[in-house]
């Protein structure tokens, strides 16, 4: 079992969700999110670090929060500009070797922050962050109208810098226009990457499907 970066083609598609479903389908893998904009501190049960404390049989307590999520920013903006709005700013070099800390404990997800090419500094994307720890992405995307847009664009942009994609995760939106089978098919035309439907309210066993 590998590790990998969960990114995704923009913000809210599920990407702790899938996380989740992974953690809980495969015991032995553990994950991170370095990385949260818009936490508050009175919901740690719901937030994403929660979740994922949660779906790997971890206590879901302040300390736990802080190793899963030592950046934590309360504005829902891009890390970036939340970051700023409370006089602080993204040390990249420590960002990049907390993850490499993290990667050396064992197969590793490290879940990022909003879409593919959120600004993380005045210089650094996402893109970035993903390239520089040399990992494999799950491309999580909705199946929404306009879905298949936002997917092509986001994987291209991967794609180009280099970036490879081991699989793109489909999580069915509650309002897709068409079956996530025929998303799935228009992107397999234009799109060389192997895809994994996520059914709405998926079960953790049917992410055992996914080879990691």
């Amino acid at each position: 079992m590998n590790s990998y970066f969960v990114t995704a083609t923009g913000t809210d598609t599920g990407k702790t969700f899938c996380t989740a479903g992974l953690l809980r389908a495969n015991p032995s893998l553990r994950a991170i999110k370095p990385l949260l904009s818009g936490y508050s501190p009175e919901h740690d049960e719901g937030s994403d670090p929660g979740l994922l404390l949660a779906a790997m049989g971890q206590a879901v307590t302040s300390e736990a929060i802080a190793a899963v999520t030592p950046w934590r920013y309360q504005a829902p903006l891009s890390p970036d500009m939340a970051a700023a709005q409370e006089g602080q700013s993204i040390d990249y070099e420590a960002l990049i070797g907390f993850c490499r800390v993290e990667l050396a404990k064992g197969p590793t997800l490290i879940e990022g922050a909003g879409g593919a090419a959120v600004p993380l500094t005045g210089v650094k994307l996402t893109a970035d962050w993903i390239a520089d720890l040399n990992l494999q992405v799950l491309l999580v995307s909705g199946t929404y109208l306009g879905s298949i847009s936002h997917c092509i664009t986001t994987a291209e942009f991967l794609l180009r810098r280099g970036i490879s994609i081991h699989a793109i995760l489909l999580n069915e939106s509650t309002d897709a226009p068409v079956s996530t089978e025929e998303t799935q098919a228009a992107l397999a035309r234009y799109l060389p990457c192997r895809m994994f439907i996520v059914k709405r309210n998926a079960a953790p066993e049917d992410f055992k499907g996914l080879e990691l």
